[in-house]
């Protein structure tokens, strides 16, 4: 492995950790019978605005499996938007299935191993995935 493969690699695992430690943390008294709108409903609760005064970002999660679906969150410099469905142009994407994201927002899945195992994919920006974490703590 190159440094810039090993570089790139230890990238990526530091933002699939911020993203499972902060959606724990979001949600970290949802139970693994939780669903991925109760997940979403306990980020709301989360929302650090100081921390995001000066950002602009759009997530977008693709979930499958029967709770699945599309959520997205628009941060607009301190405030933000939630909401089922698609956004335009996403800065990030995230592709897991519903269990997935639940045990991923209650730390019974590690974001380090969902990631090199395939179950949790990121497209876009990684400064913006890692964002997330401080945003919603």
């Amino acid at each position: 492995m190159t440094a810039n493969n090993w570089y790139l690699t230890l990238t990526i695992a530091t933002i699939i950790t911020a993203i499972g430690l902060g959606a724990a943390s979001a949600a970290s008294k949802e139970s693994s019978s939780s669903t991925p709108q109760q997940v979403f409903d306990g980020m709301r609760q989360s929302f650090q605005a100081q921390k995001a005064k000066g950002v602009h970002a759009r997530y977008q999660w693709e979930l499958s499996g029967p709770n699945g679906g599309q959520w997205w969150i628009d941060v607009n410099d301190g405030t933000y938007k939630i909401g089922k469905g698609k956004i335009d142009n996403p800065s990030v994407t995230f592709v897991t299935s519903d269990k997935d994201w639940v045990a991923l927002s209650n730390g019974t899945l590690g974001g380090k191993w969902a990631f090199f195992t395939g179950r949790l994919k990121i497209r876009g920006s990684q400064s913006v995935a890692r964002k997330l974490d401080e945003i919603f703590p």
